[in-house]
């Protein structure tokens, strides 16, 4: 059984900074890319951040995160890590780690599991 289990999210001050963790289990095969979205109320979910399996220094980002995010994977740990400088209160939102088979994709309806998420919460 997949399992993504995200914590880290929480309460932070405009400029401020917050790593996000995902541990997952039951993803055997090793082949996943992993991915970050976020979802603000009464908004879509979007992309925020990918990294491949095979290479920790294939990550991707959305334009409205980049420079100021980071994603990072261990293997070795089993889990992906997103840590958020210079947030804004436009970052709101629940974060939510996801796992796809083969590379990344920027299309959340491209991945087959996904955790509970985490709240975000970025005050003036």
């Amino acid at each position: 059984q997949v399992q993504l289990l995200e914590s880290g999210g929480g309460l932070v001050q405009a400029g401020g900074s917050l790593r996000l963790s995902c541990a997952t289990s039951g993803l055997t095969s090793g082949s996943y890319a992993m991915g970050w979205f976020r979802q603000a109320p009464g908004k879509e979910r979007e992309f925020v951040a990918a990294v491949d399996w095979w290479s920790a220094r294939s990550t991707y980002y959305a334009d409205s995160v980049k420079g100021r995010f980071t994603i990072s994977r261990d293997n070795a740990k089993n889990t992906v890590y997103l840590q958020m400088d210079s947030l804004k209160p436009e970052d709101t939102a629940v974060y939510f780690c996801a796992a796809k088979l083969g590379g990344h994709r920027s299309t959340s309806y491209e991945y087959a599991f996904w955790g509970q998420g985490t709240q975000v919460t970025v005050s003036l």
